[in-house]
Order: structure tokens, then sequence, then C-alpha cells
């Protein structure tokens, strides 16, 4: 009939996949590859999840940006391939979310920073309105249908999968505090510390976001804050092994602005300023140190003893180079 409408979305299956449909209840994720291309002559691709690096998981229910994907990822089974026409009053999204993805992809490759992303999108009015990328931007200008080409490699039901942070509410991340810590020891223990260092920063991750609830100050948010303190003295002394000694600085400060005491992070922060050579800051650190903790004095005096070796050294060093300049 002239004026039968054509459906918003049409689907072709490629490959029927294996078992019976999922339920894709909320918080069931489903991660997927896709294919994008125009719904022009010559079916121009746009994009490919494998050209960006990784496939791209999707959380049911948790109003994603382009809710199209949601409404096609639910007609399909495990390892089922189809191609869907998409009319382009469904995609009107797509190009933000290419955007955001391509510039993961290139970030995790190390081919842009955070700062070369904001300059390049922000230095005029007409460039807040870009991509950054000109066939997206041609997308957003000449709205037109899309094709979806989407290969569902694996669905998870709520519980079977390790959630991230930003998915868990407030009780799991509390509760995930203790077990990133054990995960922490244990590969501290397997010298693994750069691992190590990541679980501990995750679970300082948890609790900046569990304070963010909070009212600083009162007795919760204290509790939560006082709890960072073992996981930035952790995370301090994996730096100080990684050779990261501003980052040992920082944390340890930070640590000492919560605890003026806490022998661990001033020994900890001594060590690194030997190494920044902040040597009169490390002396400080080594003193006070010993002080609160007598049991240290041997240690410090040792470590002291070092340090004015390493000053004599460069005393002399500069000596020598302030003689070469008068020659």
């Amino acid at each position: 009939m002239a004026n039968e409408r054509k459906p918003l979305i049409s689907k072709n299956v490629l490959y029927a996949g294996e078992g019976e449909t999922p339920s894709f209840e909320n918080g069931s994720k489903a991660t997927f590859h896709f294919k994008t291309f125009k719904n022009d002559e010559d079916k121009t691709q746009i994009d490919c999840s494998r050209n960006l690096g990784q496939p791209f998981e999707l959380l049911i229910g948790k109003n994603f940006k382009l809710e199209v994907w949601e409404e096609l990822i639910k007609t399909m089974r495990e390892k089922e391939v189809a191609r869907f026409i998409c009319d382009k009053s469904l995609v009107g999204g797509y190009p933000i979310v290419a955007k955001s993805l391509r510039s993961l992809a290139k970030k995790a490759k190390g081919e842009i920073t955070e700062e070369h992303d904001h300059h390049e999108h922000s230095c005029s009015l007409s460039a807040m309105k870009s991509t950054g990328y000109p066939d997206l931007d041609d997308l957003m200008v000449n709205e037109q249908d899309l094709i979806f080409e989407i290969e569902l490699l694996k669905y998870e039901k709520p519980g079977e999968y390790q959630k991230e942070t930003w998915q868990m509410d407030a009780d799991e991340k509390l509760t995930n505090v203790p077990e990133l810590k054990e995960i922490g020891n244990q590969l501290y223990q397997q010298k693994k510390y750069k691992e190590a260092a990541d679980k501990y920063a995750e679970a300082l991750g948890c609790l900046e976001q569990l304070c963010l609830h909070e009212k600083p100050g009162d007795e919760p948010w204290l509790r939560l804050d006082r709890m960072k303190i073992p996981f930035l003295l952790n995370y301090a002394q994996c730096k100080l092994f990684l050779g990261d000694y501003y980052e040992v600085i920082e944390h340890t400060s930070t640590v000492l602005e919560k605890d003026k005491d806490n022998v661990k992070a001033l020994y900890r922060r001594a060590k690194a300023h030997v190494k920044c050579w902040n040597p009169q800051e490390a002396k400080e650190d080594f003193n006070r140190a010993a002080t609160l903790d007598p049991s240290l004095t041997k240690t410090v005096k040792k470590e002291l003893d070092e340090l004015e070796k390493l000053i004599k050294e460069h005393n002399a060093d500069d000596k020598e180079k302030l003689k070469a300049l008068f020659k």
C-alpha cells in the first residue's frame, strides 16, 4: 500500500545463535561486538568494535544513551549474529556514543590525552557542537538510517559478573573494600606491586564515593575517612617499590593530615624525600618517626648515616662543578 509506513527497526538473522533468548533482566550484562554502517548504496562502514580494541559491555536497564541498542540486544540469543536497520529517529545519539568509544580506544593506545581532547572540542562555539570526527559530525548534521551488525558474545545475569565500582550500590561498595584489601595484600606478598597498588586504589575509590553520600565532619563520614588510612599507606608502600616517589610523598602527606603521628607515613615519606633529594625534610621525618617509635632508633640512625654520606657526596659534586665554571 502506498501509505504503508516502514518499520522503525528491521532485523535479519545471519547466525541463529544458541539456547533460548535470555530474560535480559535489569542489571544483567550483554557483551557484544558491533559494526555500524550507513544505509546507503555502498553500505559505508562507520565503526567496528574489533578495530576499537574490545567488545562493548551493555548493562540492561541503566538508561544507556543509545537506547535502541538495548532494544536490539533483547531480541538476540548468545552467539547470535544479526543485522538491524534502524530508523534515523532512533539513532540520533550514535555520534556521541561513537565519539566516546573512539576516544577511549585512542587513549588506551596512548594516542591522545584528556588535555588534547578538551582543547580540540572546546576552543569555539562551533567546536562545541563537533565530535572531532568528520564522519560523525556529518551524521549529526545529516541524520540517516543506520545499520548495526551485532554479535552477542555473552549474556550474564546479575551476580554472574564482577561489578565495577561505579555499578555497585553503597552496601556492595562497603563489602568490596575488605575484599580488595585482601587481594591487594596477596599481590603485594607476591611482589606484584603495580597490581597491588591498583587494588588499593580501587578500594580508596569505593571509600571516596561512599564519603560523597555523607556530610563532611559527621561521624559516618569520619569513619569512612579513617578507613582510607591503611589503603593510603599500602598504596604508598607499593609506589615506593615502584620508584614513584612523588606519589609516595603525596599519599603519606594525606595520611599525616588525618593522623599527624602516623609512624609508617613518616618513615615512608622520609624514604621518598631522600629519593627526591629533599634531605632536610627527610631528616625531620626520620627523626620524628624515631621519637614516636623508639624501636626504630637503630634503623633510623642507619638511614640518617647513609643520608649524611649522600649529602657529603652531593656537596663535593657541587664544589667540583663550581670549580669547572671558573677554569
